[in-house]
């Protein structure tokens, strides 16, 4: 009688983590990043650590065909896409004719491909703790700003 009721208690619990795996799975997220088709680069310095974790949470949650690129000049990758200087952080992604600037949230970058506004791209300034590839809890609002044609640039949304 105990083995029946430990079997039954095993298998609801079984049960209950396998609910809890499937219920938690990314697959219904980032929906327009995962079908993207367009070219996506993202250049990361050769000795920033944080930007090797952020590539792998983009791979793994965002779109695996992005092509990773070290480079040893990322300033000239933020200049050739018009990255302005005060909302710089340490590494660049291009998708299609769109910039990502910094630990953005693949929820920004989703909604970025969603709406494909007419604007050059979309920054997070910094590194702030929390975000994807950065250690340490988030304490505030991230906020990522859109960056016009024209180097100017407003709140996109916080997350």
């Amino acid at each position: 009688m105990k083995n029946k009721i430990l079997i039954a208690v095993a298998g609801l619990v079984l049960i209950g983590i396998l609910f809890f795996v499937f219920r938690s799975s990314d697959d219904g997220k980032f929906v327009n990043l995962k079908s993207f088709n367009q070219e996506m680069t993202l250049y990361k310095s050769l000795s920033c650590g944080c930007c090797g974790v952020y590539a792998g949470y983009f791979k793994s949650k965002g779109n695996s065909d992005v092509e990773i690129i070290d480079t040893s000049d990322i300033t000239s990758i933020k200049q050739k896409y018009g990255v302005p200087r005060e909302l710089e952080s340490c590494h660049t992604t291009i998708i299609g004719d769109y910039f990502v600037e910094g630990h953005i949230p693949l929820e920004a970058v989703e909604k970025l491909i969603e709406e494909q506004p007419d604007i050059a791209g979309i920054a997070m300034p910094g590194m702030p703790y929390g975000s994807p590839g950065m250690l340490g809890q988030k304490s505030e609002y991230f906020i990522i700003y859109a960056v016009n044609h024209d180097g100017s640039y407003e709140e996109f949304m916080r997350i």
